[in-house]
């Protein structure tokens, strides 16, 4: 461990590294910038007070400021960040990642919404010069709310483009990786369980593409979607792990099936390639090319998992501790897990053997660390831990 930085609220989003400087965003409403070396604050914003969890219907965030990690656009120099602020309203800032100057804001609820039930946890994407805005709602799922996307122009100007899962209630965007861009510009999002328990598939418990114009294009469910919805054991806990060379993505959630689609045709109810079970997912994967395929890292209940894919066929490979749930990056030949009691795992890819152990401070249940050069940045309950990462010796 090199540095802590002790910031002024919990950190639920991941950092991103822009130019030697990490940047955090915290449940209190500010955005920091830290020296990548020593940890020094380059500068802080508080954007906004953040929303006390009384002010709400339901949820376990208190207060709710920051959630969703943030997004850097290398053209206009600036740190999107959504804050849900006092009043209880989504608003996204546009930051000067040099100074923290504040260079946009803009509302980003529209008409239909109950700002109260939606919580913006997923992260945000940048694709040209929109950015991507997911919605899920708080946990207990009270309230009338649907799961959205909203698309933002980048210059703070012109229309906003929407979508809303096309059911009656619930259905939330919330996985906190956000949604995965495919090479043409479409997003691909995962759905969390509906309020529909039969009849016509309400596209919840889903993964679904839709066009840049926010259009839904295409859908995949399970077969049981509906008894999943009554079960509350949807795909919505992750995100869609969109494989290398981007015409296959993986499928994971609360109800222990792992699920392989093609992106050209997501197959509809019961349309996937293949399935594996025993994996209960919640968080963000991982995964990286190799021989013949990929391997994927999955956040399941039981364990860190790894499968192969080859072909059209998913292979269960090595399988971690109980102890390690947290979502997983891979850096080089190491995966790295952080845990909600402040252990951070670096597992061997191949084989699942533990190479490192850490303590770096208590973190939120979907922690995600950053990496850049031979460093980690994790955000925790404090703020953001850096490790450094010593080279690997042959044996």
């Amino acid at each position: 461990m090199t540095w802590r930085a002790a910031l002024d609220g919990q950190v639920y989003a991941s950092p991103l590294v822009v130019g030697g400087r990490v940047v955090a965003a915290t449940e209190n409403g500010s955005v920091y910038a830290l020296d990548g070396r020593t940890g020094r604050v380059l500068w802080r914003r508080h954007v906004a007070d953040p929303v006390p969890a009384s002010a709400l219907p339901c949820g376990n965030i208190d207060p709710v400021g920051i959630t969703g990690t943030p997004v850097y656009d290398p053209a206009t120099g600036l740190v999107f960040a959504v804050v849900t602020r006092a009043g209880v309203r989504h608003v996204l800032y546009g930051l000067d990642v040099r100074t923290g100057g504040v260079r946009l804001t803009r509302g980003v609820d529209v008409p239909g919404m109950q700002p109260a039930t939606h919580l913006q946890r997923g992260a945000l994407l940048l694709s040209g010069s929109t950015v991507y805005v997911p919605y899920g709602g708080n946990l207990g799922d009270c309230g009338q709310y649907v799961g959205r996307v909203i698309g933002v122009p980048t210059s703070g100007t012109g229309p906003l483009r929407s979508f809303a899962v096309p059911t009656s209630r619930e259905a939330g965007i919330w996985g906190p990786p956000g949604p995965a861009l495919l090479p043409s510009g479409e997003l691909l999002v995962t759905t969390g369980n509906g309020a529909s328990l039969g009849g016509t598939w309400d596209h919840s418990d889903s993964v679904l593409r839709l066009t840049p114009s926010l259009a839904l294009r295409d859908g995949f469910a399970p077969s049981q979607w509906a008894e999943e919805n009554s079960a509350d054991a949807d795909l919505g806990s992750t995100g869609p792990l969109l494989l290398p060379g981007a015409a296959q993505v993986l499928a994971a959630g609360k109800g222990g099936n792992v699920y392989l689609l093609d992106v050209g045709r997501l197959g509809g109810v019961g349309g996937q390639r293949a399935v594996q079970h025993g994996c209960k997912a919640y968080g963000g994967g991982a995964v990286i090319p190799i021989a013949g395929g990929a391997a994927a890292y999955l956040p399941c209940s039981n364990g860190l998992q790894q499968i192969r894919v080859v072909g059209g066929r998913l292979v269960r490979g090595w399988q971690g501790a109980a102890a390690v749930t947290g979502s997983p990056i891979v850096v080089g030949s190491t995966v790295w897990s952080v845990q909600r009691d402040g252990s951070l795992y670096g597992l061997d890819a191949g084989t699942g053997r533990r190479r490192a152990l850490l303590q770096v401070g208590a973190a939120s249940r979907f922690a995600t660390p950053a990496a850049s050069g031979n460093a980690l940045f994790v955000p925790t309950l404090g703020g953001i831990t850096a490790v450094r990462l010593a080279p690997q010796t042959s044996r």
